[in-house]
């Protein structure tokens, strides 16, 4: 019990310092990342840097990372080490009981299916700006896992390691062998993607409205070998008491948030965003009036950003791209590249990859 006794104290210290509070991720979803860089050939301190990360937050558990950094730093540690698919191994190997105070809530329930629940339900503790839930459909469960931070666009990595954490928290308690039915990712096929299926032991879909796992329910009617009740009480009550409710990442984030999830679907509508959001189109637009932006600046900036992320995914087709961003057509996705960067998508990639190969010549 040495681990939930320390994880106790450092949420003490925590609560007590000037870094009470948890306004992001609780560091202990990045235990171990800086030896699992190293491991995979990429240089810590420069990935670190790249990604505003202070090394120092992650010498506690119930520190507090911002979700921004936490998910660029994943991108850049796949990036600079040369592993593509870092977020998936590194989530491999990731143990419930490093996950800290949420991973515990799940190794104290009494079944499997209370565990699912129970971190379902203090999820928001642990980690904000992000959709945690588990859909009935009849005889499984969608567990669906989805970042909603407005200012996050790349979050492949962050992805496929949550979605490995599930599966570590179902197997301690349904043995190394289990697997789900499907998994599901919302971001489009890597090209190493059969070690997805390998890993995961299961069929792999991508380009899906959500991270998931979908989970047969008769797996989850299983004790927790380390069930505890008194200690989940305990865990539940510190990791509420770490956390600070506050609107982390405001009205444009909520906005972008809202517009990103949308876009698939097509053009981004102010009143669908504003109804989603609990206001009325007027209000909404009165709002972000007062801070200077506008409702279409807003989708145009969102649109460029992924742009630029979805253009250096070799494997997306132009085409692909366009129906991504909510054209209808590929000329109004080409003519809105050549706005913001000055050349078609074809050149952008070209120029991008120009550099590359002249350095290895």
């Amino acid at each position: 019990m040495e681990q939930p006794i320390a994880l106790l104290h450092s949420t003490s210290q925590a609560m007590s310092g000037l870094m009470a509070g948890n306004r992001g991720v609780l560091a202990a979803a990045a235990t171990g990342l800086s030896d699992f860089i190293t491991g995979q050939g990429g240089d810590v301190d420069r990935i670190f840097g790249l990604s505003g990360v202070d090394p120092e937050l992650l010498s506690s558990p119930t520190l507090s990372l911002g979700l921004v950094n936490y998910c660029r730093v994943l991108e850049e540690a796949a990036r600079h080490s040369g592993t593509d698919n870092f977020g998936l191994h590194y989530g491999r190997q990731f143990k419930p009981q490093s996950l800290g105070l949420i991973g515990y809530i799940g190794l104290c329930s009494p079944t499997l299916e209370s565990a699912l629940n129970n971190v379902v339900q203090a999820f928001p503790c642990h980690q904000h700006d992000t959709l945690v839930r588990r859909t009935d459909k009849g005889d499984y469960w969608r567990l669906d896992y989805q970042v909603r931070h407005g200012a996050i666009l790349s979050r492949r990595q962050d992805a496929e390691l949550t979605l490995g954490m599930f599966m570590n928290l179902i197997r301690h308690g349904a043995g190394q062998h289990w697997a789900p039915r499907e998994v599901h990712f919302e971001h489009s096929r890597p090209e190493n993607w059969h070690e997805h299926c390998k890993i995961f032991d299961a069929p792999v879909y991508f380009d899906q409205p959500y991270n998931s796992l979908i989970i047969a329910k008769r797996d989850l009617q299983r004790s927790m070998p380390d069930n505890d009740p008194m200690l989940l009480m305990v865990m539940q009550d510190a990791l509420q008491r770490l956390n600070i409710t506050r609107d982390s990442q405001g009205l444009t984030g909520k906005v972008r948030a809202a517009i990103h999830l949308l876009l698939s679907k097509g053009e981004p509508v102010l009143e669908e965003v504003a109804e989603n959001m609990g206001l009325s189109a007027w209000t909404l637009q009165r709002r972000l009036r007062e801070q200077n932006v506008s409702f279409s600046g807003l989708v145009d900036n969102v649109r460029c950003e992924l742009a630029t992320h979805y253009l250096q995914q070799k494997s997306l087709s132009v085409s692909s791209m366009a129906m991504l961003l909510g054209y209808s057509e590929v000329s109004a996705f080409s003519r809105a590249c050549r706005r913001w960067f000055g050349i078609s998508p074809r050149q952008w990639r070209r120029q991008e990859t120009r550099p590359a190969e002249t350095e290895t010549a």
